[in-house]
């Protein structure tokens, strides 16, 4: 079984709408969208739910008023101050570390946990799709997305397919690390713009740390030739695998409209063509290349 990650440092790179028409060009996939802050696959791709159950990602700490006897001990301890002077808990500072209930003299303290979020496992029409929904605020997205990514491995085994394609987060925080750790590859999404350069450098560097196989794609590369090639070279001289450029091309925002892919709304266009090419290159590469450290100092 093979799982590859597309990501991006930044949102707004065309990551998901790659992703969607890998997923079309795939054979058997399963999919897994693991940016739980602010899915969007299901846009393009329309999964029917078939299963919805609820995350509880964490804990908050509720006072007895009873057992309560107002000694003000759990409002020095918190340092959140999320305790106010009529000891009630804000659950918008709570952070759930427990400190309050493990050190209650009179255990007046509850900690029962709390709903997050959702996560689904739907049905696409090119497979099994395994997505989640975070609440606004809410925290623990890396282990929601461990879970999510648990489930799309055990849908993999039990349909007895060979590929997860997984729409990873931008950035490079926790859902990030979780949804690269132990993967087979991850392709980074870069546009060619100076913020876009200096994320990629920062993306490049976590995989490497990982020893994730790594490859760049440059999409929309004719919005700046100087940087394109800028970030290319930087691919080359860390031995990442450099995938085929995709150029920027308006038919993506009106299959976007449509809810469709590229491949579907323009499947004869050269940038299908191109984006066909980029993912036979992505297949062929995960067989044949490796992550090597990565050192940044002469791009700094």
């Amino acid at each position: 079984m093979k799982e590859i990650v597309i990501i991006s440092g930044k949102g707004g790179t065309g990551k998901t709408s790659l992703t969607a028409s890998f997923a079309i060009l795939a054979e058997n996939p399963v999919l897994c969208d693991t940016d739980v802050d602010a899915a969007d696959l299901h846009l393009l791709l329309q999964p029917e739910i078939l299963q919805q159950t609820e995350f509880s990602g964490g804990c908050l700490a509720i006072i007895d008023k009873e057992k309560c006897t107002v000694c003000g001990y759990c409002r020095d301890l918190c340092r959140f101050e999320a305790i106010s002077e009529n000891f009630q808990v804000d659950p918008i500072n709570c952070e759930g570390c427990g400190v309050c209930v493990d050190l209650c003299p009179e255990h007046a303290i509850y900690f029962p946990r709390q709903k997050s979020g959702d996560w689904f496992t739907s049905a696409t029409k090119v497979g099994p799709m395994v997505h989640a929904r975070l609440g606004i605020g809410e925290e623990n997205s890396g282990k929601l997305v461990s879970l999510i990514r648990k489930e799309a491995h055990r849908l993999a085994e039990e349909n007895h397919r060979r590929l997860i394609l997984t729409d990873g987060p931008p950035g490079i925080g926790c859902p990030v690390i979780a949804t690269i750790t132990n993967c087979d590859a991850v392709v980074i999404v870069v546009e060619p713009t100076v913020s876009g350069f200096h994320d990629i450098r920062r993306v490049a560097e976590l995989t490497s740390h990982f020893g994730v196989q790594t490859m760049l794609c440059v999409n929309r590369f004719d919005l700046n030739m100087k940087i394109t090639e800028k970030i290319e070279k930087f691919g080359h001289d860390h031995d990442f695998a450099v995938l085929p450029r995709i150029p920027f091309d308006p038919d993506f925002t009106k299959a976007m409209v449509e809810s469709k892919t590229l491949i579907e709304y323009a499947g004869t266009s050269p940038t299908a063509k191109r984006i066909q090419l980029v993912w036979e290159t992505i297949l062929e590469a995960t067989d044949t290349k490796a992550a090597k450290p990565l050192t940044l100092n002469k791009y700094m």
